[in-house]
């Protein structure tokens, strides 16, 4: 998993020119794109839901990750699916009222990637029982819920306990941090472990998009 790849957040773009913005984050050099679904419950924000998920697959042939950022999460797993997400991440906290390890091999059977996240507040050891069940662990760098928050260095204990996880076993998993991610917490990431990085502001509102994200890889190019 030496690869560093780079997940562009559409929470981030120009709703109105959406599929402008997921052409060019592509031809950019995107890797996948990054879809954060939130309820106004679990977070406190809203953001958009399957019907914008299928406008995006529309229009590109990456990966769609989607991180559910929601209550209930195992209820709308099968329309993201229907939706085309390649990819579903879901929180661990009991506060997002599912029973994680039944929604994380309800992903599995769908067919797609599965992914579990955790919050800054919340400590590794809640998803560690849980590593060998999915494809990706998304760090949280920010609380989630809001664009651009600044990125919370602490959380990268969590990133070297989890690469320390991948150096035990020959099956890896994806390390993945969201949350204030430039090109300082991107390398910083990176040295600690983190393969993905899921960026928002730090692309969609630079002017060139293909410089933000090799500049997020560490590309000198």
């Amino acid at each position: 998993m030496e690869n560093i790849i780079v997940a562009p957040s559409i929470l981030a773009a120009d709703f109105a020119k959406l599929a402008d913005e997921v052409h060019r984050v592509a031809e950019a050099g995107a890797d996948w794109i990054h879809c954060d679904i939130m309820d106004g419950h679990f977070v406190d924000n809203i953001s958009f839901g399957p019907m914008v998920v299928g406008v995006v697959r529309k229009q590109t042939r990456l990966p769609l990750e989607v991180h559910l950022m929601i209550e209930h999460a195992d209820h709308f797993v099968p329309r993201f699916v229907e939706a085309g997400a390649n990819s579903i991440t879901v929180h661990v906290e009991t506060e997002a009222r599912h029973d994680v390890a039944k929604t994380l091999q309800q992903i599995r059977d769908a067919g797609c990637r599965v992914g579990l996240t955790l919050n800054p507040a919340t400590p590794f050891e809640s998803v560690e029982p849980l590593l060998d069940k999915i494809d990706l662990l998304l760090i949280m760098t920010v609380h989630p819920g809001f664009g651009g928050q600044p990125f919370r260095a602490e959380m990268m204990d969590k990133v070297k306990r989890a690469a320390a996880w991948n150096r035990l076993r020959e099956t890896k998993i994806h390390i993945e941090v969201d949350g204030g991610i430039n090109p300082e917490t991107a390398r910083m990431s990176i040295e600690n472990g983190a393969n993905v990085l899921v960026a928002g502001t730090s692309i969609f509102h630079a002017k060139d998009y293909a410089d933000a994200i090799r500049k997020l890889r560490g590309d000198s190019a």
